[in-house]
């Protein structure tokens, strides 16, 4: 059985000289039943907001000033919308997931390049650390505290809504009160091993995605046909085919006869096959809607610092580095930054295609300056260079000498279910032609990621640095990940 953690938003307004509270929203975020908390003891219980009430109810947060320490340089506005007269709006984007590690630096960008941005999220990611007994490598502030401090910093105003995509009233009423002209769509569980540790987690990674990918569809088409969305993907649904991968489609020619058809999936835990399900959906609802939809196929994502996180602490994106959501290159720098092994999975010969955290959000705003047409689903593969878990475990270990660091490499059993050695070519033009400019993996920034986790490693929790979860035990039993 789900837990369902039942919220409700209220913003203070003034009517004339008597101020007074409007409660709004209430809804309710189911929770795999083995995630244990007491209500009325979680930041989710209840939130007061500031701010002023939108005409349809909705729970929005407006930035209150603080001081400045580095003001953004002035950037000319890409995000805008022609409109008769010769005059333009700013375009209006959704960030779904905006608290999260892609959805924070992506929501930061957009609104530095002109957009108005709205954040939606139910801020569960931080629930998650709180149950497994994990923690970004850097300090992270409250959303809260994050958009004060952005508003301070650039006088750019981010709208905050609080609440779960697959409760599609208060996805409905988001929607209505921000009436956005793109969604950019992060707001899934992200993390294979986390789909994998048991079978409610399993259910809950695959309820919470697919169900919130429908509700986001069914918004578009309900409150704004016209608008575009920009999803969020990920390569590993092609698993690891032994012929070259295709951007989305393949030509086949079979008996005779030929046709372009979407590319097999081969998705390898219940988090990727979540994402292949969201990917027939889209197609789907482009097909019988008309619904405008890019599909962003994104490798695995490095790195932390974008030019708006940089601007002050409270603007510092997450780092995971634990075995459930850290990432290979991430996790390979934390651990030569505190002397452990290097903990390379298997033979280390899987290859995936990497690519920074500053071409994430360039890439996210490329496919909304370029929208997709009406009934059309396009798919990107987003990453810019390809490597092997060894590949990487060299790269570090170099840049590890160079900064007087004896780094080790051992090999541990492999917890996942997939190839070790395997052939790997993946297509990643679309993006390059729609004008991305890559920043590929060299020395010199790879010498910066690792400086940078040597500085806040007293924050590493060691034991959070083995695998944990196995893809062959997984089991109906619910599981604590150990701390």
């Amino acid at each position: 059985m789900a837990h369902l953690l039942s919220t409700s938003c209220s913003l203070k307004f003034s009517s004339g000289d008597k101020p007074y509270t409007k409660p709004l929203i209430q809804h309710s975020i189911a929770f795999p039943s083995s995630l244990t908390f007491q209500t009325s003891k979680t930041p989710f219980g209840r939130i007061i907001l500031q701010g002023e009430r939108s005409q349809s109810g909705t729970c929005t947060v407006r930035a209150t000033t603080l001081s400045a320490i580095r003001e953004a340089p002035n950037e000319p506005s890409y995000g805008v919308n022609e409109i008769s007269g010769g005059a333009s709006k700013p375009q209006r984007v959704m960030v779904v997931g905006g608290d999260g590690y892609c959805g924070w630096a992506t929501a930061l960008h957009l609104s530095k390049k002109g957009y108005e941005v709205a954040i939606v999220d139910s801020l569960v990611r931080r629930l998650f650390d709180h149950q497994l007994g994990l923690g970004s490598l850097t300090p992270i502030a409250s959303i809260h505290d994050r958009i004060r401090c952005w508003k301070a910093l650039t006088g750019k105003s981010i709208e905050l809504y609080i609440g779960d995509v697959c409760d599609f009233e208060f996805l409905s009423e988001a929607f209505k009160s921000f009436e956005p002209d793109s969604v950019v769509h992060f707001g899934e569980q992200r993390s294979a091993p986390y789909s994998m540790i048991d079978r409610s987690r399993a259910v809950f990674t695959q309820n919470n995605n697919v169900i919130g990918t429908l509700n986001v569809l069914f918004a578009i088409k309900e409150f704004r046909e016209e608008c575009h969305l920009v999803k969020l993907g990920t390569m590993g649904e092609y698993g690891t085919p032994n012929i070259d991968i295709e951007e989305g489609f393949i030509t086949i020619t079979h008996n005779g006869r030929t046709d372009t058809l979407p590319y097999p999936k081969q998705a390898s835990s219940f988090y990727h096959l979540s994402k292949v399900h969201d990917s027939n959906n889209i197609a789907f609802t482009c097909k019988a809607w008309g619904i405008r939809a890019t599909d962003l196929n994104q490798g695995v994502v490095y790195g932390v610092r974008t030019d708006e996180t940089e601007m002050h602490e409270e603007l510092n994106n997450r780092f995971d580095y634990d075995g459930v959501f850290g990432t290979a290159l991430n996790r390979f720098c934390v651990q030569a930054a505190v002397g452990h092994p290097l903990t390379v999975y298997g033979k280390g010969g899987q290859t995936r295609g990497y690519l920074d955290i500053r071409d994430t959000v360039q890439c996210v705003e490329i496919a909304i300056a370029n929208p997709a047409k009406a009934g059309e689903f396009r798919v990107f593969n987003q990453f810019t260079e390809q490597f092997s878990v060894n590949q990487l475990a060299a790269l570090v270990t170099k840049a590890g000498e160079k900064l007087g660091i004896d780094v080790q490499t051992t090999s541990v059993p492999n917890p996942r279910v997939e190839a070790e050695e395997h052939y790997y070519n993946a297509k990643h033009t679309k993006l390059i032609e729609l004008g991305l400019k890559p920043h590929l993996l060299s020395d010199s920034l790879l010498d910066s990621l690792l400086n940078f986790t040597i500085k806040y490693k007293d924050r590493v929790d060691t034991k959070q640095i083995m695998p944990s979860v196995s893809w062959r035990k997984i089991g109906a039993k619910p599981k604590t990940v150990t701390a």
